[in-house]
């Protein structure tokens, strides 16, 4: 990353499920002075059919987008976090839109987990809010997922998202507009069902107040107040279910005239509504207070992090290989020798981005994390702890790419893996790959020997190694090795020359 003074303004823009948000704000102090927001309701979640996005809602989440890129396009590399969320995580043709979508913004796009949405959520309402260390429940409704956080101070201890959102759970009990009795009654059912699954552990742990996150509590919140339902904006159970009295009333969500609700929001309240009744019931919420802070204060502040070194996915890497015991001092001379090959052909290969050298230190420090299952087939195992752990601070994409480089440390070159990765990043992780393939091979003594110096070159057809004269001689065990590799990397047309 480039030092602080070229980072002075950064964005952050989430691609919801209903809307588009961009917030826009220059560094002062650590802390963030809003320069700009924008946002539109998207309502992308609403084009979603047999898990396929349909080419008019691409179509209106791309003007948007193409709007929000004109105001970010003077922006480096490295100021922008763009993430893309629920309904991004579920579209079959996901891949298509996205390729759109940099291209309209000029940055690249994180599709994230559930997991790490809800880890930023509270990263962004903590910081809104300047929670001190007491334990506190954070709460977010999307359009396509729900968000459940407990946490002290900045740091959350239990995190969980839900397959529910606003438009999900208004399509689905209230496509036709009707809004009845029984329809919010097995709206409420089904949220309820879905929340069994967390409301014992999260009510075990407790907390001393409950704050709601997203546009759909705060609507709520801005109701009860216009209303008379609740004093200051406070959420109660009386003030929710007098809102749904008044919903049944009206009869169809086009006849919602109720004081607080933006005409915007009339076909998605219902079921964003019951979805918070819901949980009210089943984690016996008594009030909730509500944050203006959620998901891109959140980004903006895990950017931040990563400018200033302070960055979650080291803390991520290091706890999962601590988890799983890895042999730290071999990890670490692993990391050494890639680093050392990186150097020398980063600029030659075009990878010569921090984030590349950070991507192959990670997968160095996590080869071997296999090894708690099994030594036989120890790279796979390795890489499917990472494909399916949940690693806070990395995106989707991230997190299946580091796995893909796991798999391929040794044997098969991991080719299917690497092409079914984005566009952007499959040529870098395949040539971080060979970089932490090269660096096994000279590693598979788990010598305490750090100082032979290997020299690599870029050639016309792959790699040119070189090494002092009789190495190779007083290690025959590794020029095997080399020899066996040479063949390996052949399938993807890279020629070694020793």
């Amino acid at each position: 990353m480039k030092p602080d003074s070229e980072h002075d303004i950064l964005a952050a823009i989430d691609l919801g499920s209903n809307s588009f948000h961009m917030i826009i704000a220059r560094v002062r102090d650590g802390h963030f002075q809003v320069m700009d927001r924008l946002r539109e309701m998207v309502q992308l979640r609403a084009g979603l059919k047999h898990h396929r996005l349909s080419d008019q809602a691409q179509d209106r989440a791309i003007g948007c987008l193409e709007r929000f890129g004109e105001r970010i396009k003077d922006l480096p590399a490295g100021s922008v976090r763009i993430v893309g969320t629920n309904t991004l995580r579920v579209a079959e043709n996901s891949r298509s839109f996205l390729r759109r979508a940099k291209h309209a913004l000029g940055h690249p796009i994180d599709v994230i987990t559930g997991e790490e949405e809800a880890r930023l959520i509270y990263l962004g309402v903590a910081r809104s809010l300047a929670f001190d260390e007491s334990r506190r429940l954070v709460m977010d409704i999307g359009g396509g997922s729900t968000e459940f956080i407990i946490g002290e101070g900045l740091k959350g201890q239990m995190r969980d998202s839900l397959e529910m959102g606003c438009v999900s759970f208004s399509q689905r009990f209230f496509g036709d507009g009707t809004i009845s009795r029984p329809r919010i009654q097995m709206a409420l059912v089904a949220a309820g069902t879905r929340l069994r699954a967390i409301q014992q552990p999260f009510r075990k742990i407790g907390w001393i107040e409950a704050v709601g996150a997203s546009g759909t509590i705060r609507s709520v919140a801005n109701i009860a107040k216009e209303n008379g339902w609740s004093d200051d904006g406070l959420i109660t159970p009386d003030a929710l279910d007098a809102l749904i009295d008044v919903m049944i009333a009206s009869g169809h969500s086009d006849n919602l005239d109720i004081a607080g609700l933006s005409p915007e929001r009339k076909n998605v309240i219902a079921g964003g509504v019951c979805i918070l009744r819901a949980a009210f019931d089943r984690l016996k919420i008594e009030r909730m207070i509500v944050s203006d802070g959620a998901l891109r204060e959140g980004l903006l502040y895990d950017l931040l992090g990563r400018i200033r070194h302070d960055d979650e996915r080291d803390r991520t890497v290091q706890a999962l290989a601590r988890r799983y015991h890895v042999d730290e001092p071999h990890a670490e001379r692993v990391v050494m020798m890639a680093t050392q090959l990186y150097e020398q052909v980063a600029k030659d290969w075009n990878i010569d981005q921090e984030i590349h050298l950070q991507h192959l230190q990670w997968a160095a420090k996590l080869h071997e994390i296999g090894l708690a299952i099994s030594h036989d087939q120890f790279h796979k195992h390795s890489a499917y702890l990472v494909a399916h752990s949940d690693l806070p601070g990395f995106s989707r994409e991230e997190q299946h790419a580091l796995a893909a480089m796991v798999r391929g440390q040794r044997r098969k070159f991991p080719k299917t893996e690497i092409n079914h990765l984005p566009d952007e990043l499959q040529q870098a992780t395949e040539k971080l790959t060979i970089l932490l393939r090269l660096a096994m091979v000279f590693n598979r003594g788990r010598s305490e020997q750090t100082n032979t110096f290997v020299k690599l070159k870029v050639t016309n057809k792959g790699l040119r190694i070189g090494l002092p004269n009789g190495w190779l001689i007083e290690h025959p065990l590794t020029e095997a090795d080399l020899l066996q590799e040479a063949d390996y990397l052949k399938s993807i047309g890279i020629k070694i020359k020793l």
